[in-house]
């Protein structure tokens, strides 16, 4: 399970869901994009639903568990992107584009099955 680090918040997302996000957060603050990104919570953190305001000027780190870049799904990341730039913001989904969900009881961490 990796972890988005914002600001002093942590976040925890399973590897893969991480990688597709961070190439869509990465690309919009590149373009000096301010956006929010929101998920739903896992009951193990309140069964609710987050969001973060994501800008160019915060610090932000993204942590690895794996020591592999998982495979790329295009689709995905077309679908995560067109998210972004919607006024509703990055929903955090999984592949086949439910609503992710993040926690530690997640029975595959970052998604909702």
């Amino acid at each position: 399970m990796g972890t988005l680090v914002y600001d002093s918040t942590s976040i925890h997302f399973d590897d893969r869901l991480l990688t597709h996000l961070q190439i869509v957060i990465v690309q919009k603050l590149s373009r000096n994009e301010s956006f929010l990104m929101s998920w739903k919570d896992s009951p193990s953190v309140g069964d609710g639903r987050s969001a973060i305001w994501l800008t160019p000027n915060t610090s932000m780190q993204f942590k690895f568990l794996g020591g592999k870049v998982p495979e790329i799904n295009r689709e995905w990341l077309k679908r995560l992107g067109e998210s972004a730039e919607s006024s509703t913001g990055l929903l955090v989904t999984d592949e086949e584009g439910k609503l992710a969900l993040v926690g530690t009881d997640a029975p595959y961490p970052g998604t909702l099955r």
